[in-house]
């Protein structure tokens, strides 16, 4: 389960951003196409933040929809893996443009 080391690493980077102020809420991105799953980061996050400037914050999950942009009509769609092909004309070759998304985007601090 990768997720434990992510949420390691997102504990880390929160304290390293809180400068030792109580952290109360994390807010993070988690993209479909990521590869991580969010229940489990959810799951892990508060024995990943015990004994933090975490411990006892709320995390707060922002699930991205994944999106392509076809090279060969433009048309934007929504996907659900990376080979899903064009929804307009049922070409293979997509730019992704969201859903690869895995960051802290916020922290609410005392």
């Amino acid at each position: 389960m990768h997720e434990l080391a992510i949420t390691q690493n997102i504990v880390e980077i929160c304290e390293a951003n809180a400068a030792g102020r109580k952290v109360r809420t994390v807010h993070v991105e988690i993209g479909e196409l990521s590869g991580v799953v969010p229940e489990a980061v959810d799951f892990c996050f508060e024995a990943c933040s015990r004994e933090t400037s975490l411990h006892g914050a709320r995390l707060r999950i922002d699930r991205v929809p994944a999106r392509a942009r076809c090279r060969t009509c433009a048309a934007e769609s929504a996907i659900r893996s990376y080979h899903d092909p064009c929804s307009a004309c049922g070409a293979y070759q997509l730019d992704i443009l969201s859903g690869e998304e895995l960051r802290v985007k916020q922290l609410e601090v005392e």
